[in-house]
């Protein structure tokens, strides 16, 4: 039942993808050959609708969508209109290749807001390096500490690694001598283990790797007596979903750590968990915050989309606000040239309370908050 309730919402999801992917008329396809004042300003957005992906893609766009029409109402970027581009991507070669193709050849584009997800963010980013194409790559879903280190790219939300830092120093602090590591699949092992090692050793906690099986819910149900009792668990919503499925089953309770790619809200609508406390870091702030950006935000989306808020389309508002604000700051008609520049200075920049600051050519922030879903079913944060 449970893998039924996760396909049919990738099912649904994947329909909101193309959606908002077909709502949106791309200037490239009309017109290459730029230069027209008159012409709208082109910001690209490469949205992942590969399945793992999903969940957090169509969240993150969907933020990103209502603040460019936000912004479009209040008169675009100094009195000119912007047009949204995005480009539906699976995380492939041949996919990555042609969008990446598309946002090269269109002149009118200045700069890639807002990548998601993580897996199509770092292919992106090698992409551009190998090309050295001169574009601003902005706002990026990047969970990899590993990455960002050139001069077009510029990740404003925590990393991976600063999530797992955050999640797990209230526990190191307690004296919890070591925590159990869950990954939702192979994939997801070989691409994190390293960032999951790294804070363990940061924080000086023992990790103990769960052993991976075929499916997610006979390995939660199946977990060994030894298994530690609190469980980093590093996947996306469906995968915990199956995962909770099993352990939820156990007489032995445990204590499950999240990473932002969760979306706690949709677990609650799901009925995800009956037993298992589970907590999830974000990169943003709480979706109902006082800060103006998220006010801003919650209203938007409110007046735009029937969606809910959650922590995934927040990051893709503040993605879309920040790469809008720098736009805004450049003199003259922005250009592809001129936006680079723009972006490489990495002037602090405040966003309605939501702080941007760049050290050196690293990521400008390790700003992590936490939601909880206790065991008797309430959010709480």
């Amino acid at each position: 039942m449970t893998l039924l309730i996760n396909e049919r919402r990738r099912i649904l999801l994947r329909g909101g993808i193309g959606l908002a992917t077909g709502a949106t008329t791309p200037l490239w396809a009309q017109n290459k050959k730029g230069g027209n004042p008159s012409q709208p300003l082109v910001v690209a957005q490469l949205v992942d609708s590969s399945a793992d992906q999903l969940d957090v893609s169509r969240d993150f766009l969907i933020g990103s969508r209502a603040a460019w029409r936000d912004i479009h109402n209040k008169g675009g970027i100094k009195g000119r209109q912007v047009q949204h581009m995005v480009l539906d991507v699976d995380s492939t070669p041949a996919s990555m290749q042609l969008a990446f193709e598309s946002v090269r050849d269109t002149a009118p584009c200045v700069a890639l807001c807002g990548t998601a997800g993580d897996r199509a963010a770092i292919r992106l980013i090698a992409m551009i390096q190998k090309e050295k194409l001169e574009i601003a790559h902005v706002a990026p879903w990047l969970q990899s500490a590993d990455w960002a280190l050139d001069d077009v790219t510029f990740p404003i939300f925590a990393s991976r690694q600063d999530q797992i830092s955050q999640a797990i120093k209230s526990l190191a602090v307690m004296g919890v001598p070591e925590i159990g590591v869950v990954y939702a699949s192979r994939l997801e092992q070989e691409q994190y283990q390293r960032d999951v090692e790294q804070a363990g050793f940061r924080l000086k906690i023992i990790l103990k790797s769960v052993k991976l099986t075929s499916d997610l819910a006979t390995m939660g149900q199946r977990l060994p007596a030894d298994t530690p009792r609190i469980l980093l668990f590093v996947g996306g919503t469906p995968e915990l979903v199956q995962f909770l499925g099993g352990a939820d089953q156990q007489a032995r309770r445990h204590y499950v750590v999240a990473l932002a790619n969760v979306n706690l809200q949709t677990m609650m609508q799901m009925g995800a968990t009956q037993h298992t406390p589970i907590m999830a870091t974000q990169v943003v702030p709480m979706v109902n915050s006082p800060m103006s950006i998220v006010k801003s935000y919650r209203q938007a989306l409110l007046r735009l989309f029937d969606e809910p808020p959650t922590p995934q389309s927040l990051a893709g508002y503040i993605s879309a606000q920040y790469t809008a604000h720098i736009l805004g700051q450049i003199e003259g008609a922005p250009t592809r040239q001129s936006a680079l520049a723009a972006f490489r200075r990495r002037a602090s920049v405040d966003l309605g309370g939501f702080q941007v600051a760049f050290q050196d050519k690293r990521r400008s922030s390790s700003y992590v908050t936490q939601s909880m879903i206790t065991s008797d079913g309430r959010l709480i944060g």
